[in-house]
C-alpha cells in the first residue's frame, strides 16, 4: 500500500469534517486480536473498534456467512421478507428464556437502538395513561452516553456532549449515579421509563452496583414504569455473560443492543418484552436499512458462535487481567483505580489527561483507548490468551514507569 502519513492527513483536511481526533496509525489489515499497519508492524489490539469485533478481526466463520448471503441479495428493503433476518431476530429472542414473547426491531447502530426505545416507551406511555394523562418523561443518568442523535444526546447525561446543540430535546430528568434518593426525586406523575447503562462505557467503565439496579427494577414494577438498559457496550459476551444483566439477575423491560451484535457490520436491535412491545403498531417506526440481510448472516454467525467455553475464557481471562492489573496499582501511584466487569476494565488515572499513556502504548504494540480524559479503557476481543495479557501489562507497565519519571521530572 503505497501512501504516507502525511498524504492521509492531507485528504484528511480537505475532504472530511474535523470530528475524529484519530491516532496516527494507518491499518493495512486486521486479523484475530492483532492489527497490522501499512509498514507491517504488529499491535495487539485492547480496543475491539471499541467493543464491536468481539470475536476477532475477520472471524473465518462470520466471513464465509456474509459470502454466502453476498451470493443471494445484499439488501431487499424491509418490504419484503428476507429469511436470513427472520433466523437472526428468532434466534436472539430464543437465546435466553427471560425473553420469551418478546418483540425484536432491528436498526443499524446503537443510537437508532436507542431512540427506538425511546419512542417505544413514549408511545407505551401514551397508550397506559393510568389516569394521570399523557407519560412522556424518561429518568436517565447523569455521566451517562447514549448516542449522538438529537435524542440520545439530549438523554446523555454528560454536558460536554450538549455544547452548540441547545435547546436539546426536553423531558430527559437526570438522577445521580447508585443514589437511589435521587431517582425518587425525579418520579413524578409524568415518567414513564428508566434509561440507564448497567455498566457506562463512556463515562469511564463505571457500573452500577447490583442493589441499586434492583431498586430501579422494583420502582418500575411498583409504579408502572419501563426499565430500559442500554446495552450497546456491554453485551454480546463482554461481561463474561451474552447479556450484561445476566451479571445482576436483573431483567429489564427493553434492551438495546449493537456494536458487537454483528462482529464489524452496522446492527442495532431493540428488545422489548411483552410488557411493552405492542405498543408499536404498523407506521410507528422505520428504518430503510435496518436489519440488513448481509449484516443479520454475520450477526445468525455471531450467536452460533458464542458459546460457554468462549463466555468461560471471558472470565478466565479477565480474573489474570484484572490481577495483573491490581498488581500495577499497587506498584504506580499513577493508577487510581481499576474497575469493570469480565474484558470491559476501565484503569482511572490520578493525572487529568490519559493520552501520553495512550500513545505510549500505540507506540510499542498495544492498542487501548483513552475515554473521559483519564480513563484507560480496555476492550479487548473475548478470544484474548494470558501470553496476550502478560504482553499488554509489559507495555502498559512501561507505559506507567514512563509517565511517572516525567512528571517527577517537572
Amino acid at each position: 500500500m503505497n501512501i504516507e502519513l502525511k498524504d492521509i492527513h492531507n485528504i484528511e483536511n480537505k475532504y472530511f469534517m474535523q470530528t475524529y481526533k484519530r491516532s496516527d496509525l494507518i491499518i493495512k489489515k486486521a486479523k484475530n486480536q492483532f492489527i497490522w499497519d501499512i509498514y507491517n508492524k504488529r499491535y495487539l489490539d485492547f480496543t475491539a473498534g471499541i467493543s464491536v469485533c468481539n470475536l476477532g478481526h475477520c472471524n473465518e466463520l462470520i466471513i464465509e456467512a456474509i459470502k454466502e448471503q453476498l451470493n443471494y441479495f445484499v439488501h431487499i428493503s424491509n418490504l419484503y421478507y428476507a429469511p436470513i433476518q427472520m433466523q437472526f431476530g428468532k434466534k436472539i429472542i430464543d437465546n435466553t428464556t427471560v425473553f420469551k414473547n418478546s418483540k425484536i426491531f432491528l436498526s443499524n447502530s446503537g443510537a437508532e437502538a436507542n431512540e427506538c426505545a425511546i419512542k417505544l416507551a413514549r408511545k407505551w406511555g401514551f397508550i397506559n395513561k393510568n389516569k394521570v394523562g399523557n407519560r412522556y418523561e424518561i429518568i436517565c443518568f447523569k455521566n451517562s452516553f447514549h448516542g449522538r442523535t438529537m435524542a440520545t444526546i439530549s438523554a446523555t447525561g454528560q454536558n460536554k456532549f450538549h455544547n452548540y446543540l441547545l435547546p436539546l430535546q426536553e423531558k430527559f430528568i437526570f438522577a445521580e449515579h447508585n443514589n437511589i434518593d435521587s431517582v425518587y426525586q425525579a418520579l413524578n406523575k409524568r415518567t414513564v421509563a428508566i434509561m440507564i447503562e448497567p455498566i457506562q462505557g463512556e463515562g469511564g467503565v463505571i457500573p452500577f452496583n447490583n442493589t441499586f439496579l434492583h431498586e430501579l427494577r422494583n420502582i418500575c414494577d411498583n409504579k408502572n414504569l419501563l426499565l430500559i438498559f442500554d446495552e450497546i457496550q456491554c453485551a454480546v459476551g463482554r461481561t463474561g455473560k451474552f447479556y450484561a444483566f445476566e451479571n445482576f439477575n436483573v431483567t429489564p423491560d427493553i434492551i438495546t443492543l449493537a456494536k458487537a451484535l454483528a462482529n464489524g457490520l452496522p446492527l442495532g436491535a431493540t428488545i422489548a418484552t411483552s410488557k411493552c412491545a405492542e405498543a408499536f403498531i404498523y407506521g410507528d417506526h422505520g428504518s430503510t436499512f435496518g436489519g440488513n440481510p448481509v449484516s443479520c448472516a454475520a450477526g445468525l454467525a455471531v450467536l452460533n458462535i458464542i458459546n460457554n467455553e468462549l463466555l468461560n475464557n471471558v472470565c478466565i481471562v479477565s480474573q489474570y487481567l484484572n490481577q495483573k492489573l491490581h498488581n500495577l496499582k499497587k506498584e504506580y501511584s499513577i493508577i487510581k483505580d481499576i474497575r469493570g466487569i469480565g474484558l470491559m476494565i476501565g484503569i482511572e488515572l490520578s493525572i487529568d489527561d490519559g493520552q501520553d499513556i495512550m500513545k505510549y502504548c500505540l507506540g510499542n504494540g498495544l492498542l487501548v483507548t483513552c475515554t473521559h480524559n483519564n480513563v484507560i479503557r480496555l476492550l479487548p476481543p473475548l478470544i484474548i490468551t494470558q501470553a496476550d495479557v502478560d504482553f499488554a501489562i509489559t507495555i502498559m507497565e512501561a507505559a506507567f514507569k514512563w509517565k511517572t519519571k516525567m512528571m517527577l521530572k517537572r
